[in-house]
């Protein structure tokens, strides 16, 4: 018969094998959602190239300085938004482990904007951002990205046939966390599953024609995620009028400092 020594040991090996999967599962739920999104990101791309190579040749065309320096200008623009379009993609993608930041609040949610705007787009999904006040946390920017991505994926599938996703980043009322707020005008979620969303495995829905949701683990992986870093999940939802989301996380003691000195 093992030990209690030997007993610890062989528990302590499975808490590190299951902190190990648990790690793999995220990273492959991150690529398999820029995998997902690999459509409205080549949309996107095929927009910008389109518009650099009309006004190539534009420029070429027409030789007065005003008509060419119109054209490097929209070229150089096109060019910079595909650098911050593969410059998301490759942040969001890459694993940065438990390794925690000092990150602005709304700089995170534009870092996530930048890959999910033309999927919006492309499902009639409107989008209105208020940035009000400047949170910082201390956060793992990979997890917490993929967190946002999640909720902006479940509430655009929640709208079928397009409407509203309103994102809001603030202070709490109390001056101690950093909150964001994700409410969409969807189907909303009926009272008997509101008491189940957040378990492993359950889904209310089934995938998509891209794939997307029904794994169940997005919002059960959503609030362990935010437990993590001292935070808290919140959700209200209404019936055939839309859910929201508000994620809070504690402010970061440096700027907490800032703040009251």
């Amino acid at each position: 018969m093992p030990s209690q020594e030997e007993l610890q040991q062989r528990v302590t090996k499975l808490e590190t094998q299951v902190e190990e999967l648990k790690a793999q599962l995220l990273q492959s739920q991150k690529l398999a959602s820029v995998g997902q999104l690999s459509s409205s990101i080549t949309h996107e791309f095929n927009n910008i190239l389109t518009t650099v190579i009309n006004y190539a040749k534009m420029g070429l065309r027409h030789k007065n300085d005003a008509t060419r320096e119109k054209s490097f200008d929209r070229i150089l623009s096109a060019g910079q938004r595909a650098a911050k379009l593969t410059s998301g993609v490759l942040s969001y993608a890459r694993a940065k482990g438990d390794r925690r930041d000092e990150l602005d609040l709304a700089q995170v949610v534009a870092d996530v904007l930048i890959l999910v705007e033309k999927d919006l787009q492309m499902n009639r999904v409107r989008l209105q951002t208020d940035i009000l006040g400047n949170p910082v946390c201390d956060l793992n920017v990979s997890h917490i990205q993929q967190v946002l991505m999640n909720m902006i994926v479940n509430a655009r599938q929640a709208m079928a046939d397009g409407g509203m996703l309103f994102l809001t980043v603030r202070v709490s009322e109390d001056g101690a966390m950093g909150e964001i707020v994700i409410r969409d005008t969807g189907a909303g979620i009926a009272a008997d599953d509101m008491r189940k969303i957040f378990e492993p495995f359950f889904s209310t829905k089934t995938s998509d024609e891209n794939g997307q949701g029904g794994t169940g683990l997005g919002l059960a992986f959503c609030r362990e995620v935010i437990e993590s870093h001292k935070g808290r999940l919140r959700v209200e939802s209404t019936v055939g009028q839309g859910t929201t989301f508000t994620l809070k996380l504690p402010l970061s003691v440096a700027a907490s400092g800032r703040k009251s000195a």
